[in-house]
């Protein structure tokens, strides 16, 4: 993990492609992109069937439309914000405000932890309703709903590490001051005094008082 604030470089490196590419956050937001993809298309291909007699596209999951608008739903906007976290992520390194940094790493956590418990209940209720579902009258779908459920199943396992590393760059940045100032900074140089402490008076000074009287010497 990088050494800056919120898991960034530190402000004014250069961006780097190659280790851009090598971060287990960018490694995770591809594959889960690819997993939303996958279900996304799935649904929309082959989700929705014509039932003889029926003058309207159904769901093939037990002819529940919801479970299909779900799927496509959570599919879509994963895919749409693995897209935006990917920019974030580069704008990220280069950025120097630890605030915005801040900002942008809470979005994540946030939105990260959010959709590991929608895609959660996004498989549990696919797998239910294909369970329950009658292939009657249906001639095509069949693996697209399964590939749907197992991927759905699958983006789980790669947003929970996404959440899990989003907290540990929150957690890192914590420590981090923003406000930090150089004590030295504020503190101004003092003058020497040693001028003042060795005051020496004159060699050539008359021992007397200047205000007694002394009357000549008589001859």
């Amino acid at each position: 993990m990088e050494s800056g604030a919120y898991g960034a470089p530190k402000a004014g490196g250069s961006f780097s492609l190659e280790n851009f590419l090598k971060r287990p956050e960018t490694i995770l937001r591809i594959i889960s992109c690819i997993f939303a993809l996958i279900v996304f298309a799935c649904i929309v291909s082959d989700g929705y069937t014509n039932i003889p007699n029926e003058s309207k596209l159904t769901c093939i999951f037990n002819k529940n439309n919801d479970a299909c608008h779900y799927g496509v739903g959570i599919g879509f906007l994963a895919f749409l914000a693995c897209i935006l976290f990917l920019f974030l992520d580069i704008y990220l390194q280069t950025l120097s405000n630890a605030n915005y940094r801040k900002y942008i790493v809470l979005a994540d956590l946030g939105f990260s932890t959010l959709w590991s418990f929608l895609w959660f209940v996004g498989f549990c209720f696919l797998a239910n309703q294909w369970a329950v579902s009658t292939t009657d009258g249906i001639l095509t779908g069949e693996d697209n709903a399964r590939a749907a459920i197992a991927f759905s199943f699958f983006s789980i396992i790669s947003w929970i590490p996404l959440a899990v590393l989003a907290y540990k760059r929150y957690k890192q940045g914590a420590d981090f001051n923003p406000d930090y100032v150089d004590p030295t900074q504020d503190s101004y140089p003092s003058y020497p005094t040693g001028a003042s402490d060795n005051y020496q008076s004159p060699p050539f000074t008359n021992s007397r008082e200047a205000g007694e009287y002394q009357p000549p010497p008589d001859y």
